[in-house]
């Protein structure tokens, strides 16, 4: 068995869960609501609080989608239930951002400013020093992509460090060339 996919999942209060025949799986909570259609192999069941998944057989494909379709449920029941947040800093000096509806306006070092228009479901707070943005949803696949995507406008310079990084990441600085003698 998987350790991932046997264990099984909590439901907090607020959340409800519900399996249609299909192979659909919505799950409602305070923050919203989610749908995803596992695979059918897979059988997900309910029982009081708390949602289990098993498969049929151990061939290699259904062992994958055991621990990955358990994941995903997990993600969904957190995401709806508590949400999810990513921090990214920007260092370099004139580097900025700013929010305008649902766009962010990035000043990079580029010679024009840098549009960024968020999807539907993510939203974007910058602080007072515009150095650092705050990303919030109820996906976490879709969290992880946009904060990727906004840190591929400026990776982190590895020679000055200037650029958009995570937070807490670490950059391992380069020495620049030695001077002619």
């Amino acid at each position: 068995m998987s350790r991932i996919g046997k264990a099984p999942i909590g439901v907090p209060k607020g959340v409800s869960v519900n399996i249609t025949d299909n192979n659909t799986i919505a799950i409602k909570g305070p923050k919203g609501e989610m749908k995803w259609q596992f695979p059918e192999a897979m059988k997900v069941s309910t029982t009081g609080e708390t949602v289990t998944i098993e498969r049929p057989d151990d061939t290699t494909q259904n062992r994958t989608l055991h621990g990955l379709t358990r994941s995903i449920i997990a993600n969904m029941v957190t995401g709806v239930g508590h949400g999810y947040h990513k921090v990214l800093e920007i260092s370099g000096v004139g580097y900025r951002a700013q929010v305008q509806g649902k766009k962010l306006i990035f000043t990079l070092g580029y010679s024009h400013p840098v549009e960024f228009a968020l999807p539907e479901g993510i939203q974007a707070s910058v602080d007072q020093k515009q150095t650092q943005i705050t990303l919030t949803g109820i996906d976490k696949q879709l969290l992880g992509q946009v904060a990727a995507d906004i840190r591929a406008l400026r990776k982190p310079n590895i020679y000055k460090g200037k650029g958009i990084r995570y937070a807490g990441e670490r950059i391992k600085l380069k020495v620049g060339k030695a001077g002619k003698k």
